[in-house]
């Protein structure tokens, strides 16, 4: 765990908004795998899983745009129009919740912490991903990416969970394994925890402005001091 910005013991915190990949779930393989496949169905250059870390945390139209070469930019519609079918068919073959992250939601519950989600997933994909690893009514607002709403960093989607809550952004954590999470947090003036065991850096987490750093996710009950 590493304070870096803000005097966390200062503010009681109600509510977490966590990121859903890299920081709830590992859904790396089965989105590098899906990715892999479109582009093979068009003798394209695949990858390996790793890389995939710095292709995911845009949304899935980015994700697909950085996956195909330069010179094959105008399959990108009907490329994710691909990603979108297969993976509906496969995000849950190996994607599962990061160790201790059921433990860390139950004890935020029992301390009656409102829980959140807000992710650049596809809002249709991250529901049903939700709904079949969690429990239900685990996260009282869950928010994706859909017509009409800008994507993270911007602030707004965010900003109506605290307002739907009723909760000043000021007394809301945002969980987050990349800068464009961290930067999400900074817009909105909420607590910009980055969490190290996902997709990103520790060095990317502090440039974009992460308050407190934790390794593991039940660190966060220490880390953050939760309204009682």
């Amino acid at each position: 765990m590493e304070n870096l910005n803000k005097a966390t013991k200062d503010i009681q915190y109600k509510a977490v908004i966590f990121d859903l990949d890299g920081t709830l779930i590992n859904s790396l393989n089965d989105l590098a795998d899906s990715v892999n496949k479109v582009l093979a169905s068009y003798n394209l250059p695949t990858y390996d899983i790793e890389s995939y870390k710095y292709r995911v945390g845009n949304g899935i139209r980015k994700l697909m745009e950085r996956s195909l070469p330069a010179d094959k930019q105008d399959l990108l519609d009907e490329a994710l129009e691909k990603f979108k079918a297969i993976y509906a068919k496969h995000n849950l073959d190996k994607t599962r919740p990061y160790a201790d992250i059921i433990q860390l939601l139950q004890t935020l519950k029992d301390k009656d912490i409102k829980l959140g989600v807000c992710t650049n997933k596809h809002d249709e994909a991250a529901k049903a991903i939700i709904k079949t690893l969690f429990d239900e009514n685990t996260f009282s607002q869950i928010i994706g990416d859909k017509a009409g709403l800008k994507r993270k960093p911007d602030p707004g989607k965010v900003l109506a969970i605290a307002k739907n809550w009723d909760i000043a952004p000021q007394e809301i954590a945002y969980l987050g394994d990349s800068g464009v999470d961290m930067q999400t947090a900074v817009n909105a003036d909420m607590l910009a925890v980055g969490v190290l065991w996902g997709f990103r850096t520790s060095d990317e987490l502090k440039e974009n402005g992460a308050d407190v750093l934790i390794n593991s996710p039940l660190e966060l009950l220490t880390a953050v001091n939760f309204y009682k």
